[in-house]
């Protein structure tokens, strides 16, 4: 599938798949996204000491960075990719250039260097750990504080959010959990609905109206 660069709004870059109409962020500015919908809406509800966090779909790896720059507590960090970003790709984000963050220009290096399937320190309060996975191959099972559900919309990929998956997602959370998703549709709030979860409305990141957040009561 033909892929290329695009800058978004804020002056992020992405990757956009022109077949699909899709991109890896959105194109009212990826890091504007990140930061509203995974930051604001998800990791700074998080009351526990350390966090755990797993994200569906690693990707360009700009959600992980900017919740490493975020991050105040410990973090664990698990990133499920099914097919990896290049790293030709990834040396065309320009991601570290708009957040100036020059100074940590080799940790957003090593989070794409280290392997997969092994956990790595990247700092001393931040681990990772990406597992090129399937999304519906998932099986954990209380072991996340938090969620960021980054897949593909539905529009593209509506398997990646069924009632299925979301059972996945509600199984993987610990009590009082959380899920954040950029999407807004009414069939992945009553697919979240359906398998026990608490789901709020929120307002949406640029571009959107409204966002969802889940929490595993």
């Amino acid at each position: 599938m033909k892929r290329e660069i695009l800058i978004t709004s804020d002056g992020s870059s992405t990757i956009h798949l022109p077949d699909w109409d899709e991109q890896y962020h959105s194109k009212n500015g990826s890091i504007n996204e990140t930061y509203h919908v995974f930051i604001k809406c998800g990791l700074k509800e998080v009351v526990a000491d350390k966090v755990s966090i797993l994200e569906i779909g690693f990707g360009t790896g700009l959600n992980c960075f900017i919740t490493y720059l975020e991050g105040k507590k410990e973090i664990d960090y698990v990133g499920v990719e099914a097919y990896p970003v290049t790293a030709d790709e990834i040396d065309k984000m320009n991601f570290v250039a708009v957040l100036e963050a020059k100074e940590q220009e080799e940790v957003f290096k090593k989070m794409h260097d280290v392997s997969w399937k092994k956990k790595h320190q990247i700092s001393d309060n931040f681990t990772l750990t990406k597992r090129k996975q399937f999304f519906e191959d998932i099986n954990d099972e209380n072991a996340f504080n938090l969620i960021y559900y980054d897949a593909f919309g539905a529009r593209v990929q509506p398997q990646l959010w069924t009632e299925e998956i979301f059972l996945k997602m509600y199984k993987a959370l610990k009590p009082n959990g959380i899920l954040v998703t950029y999407s807004a549709k009414g069939s992945v709030r009553r697919a979240m609905q359906a398998v026990g979860f608490f789901v709020e409305r929120l307002p949406g990141p640029p571009g959107k109206r409204e966002m969802l957040r889940a929490t595993k009561k």
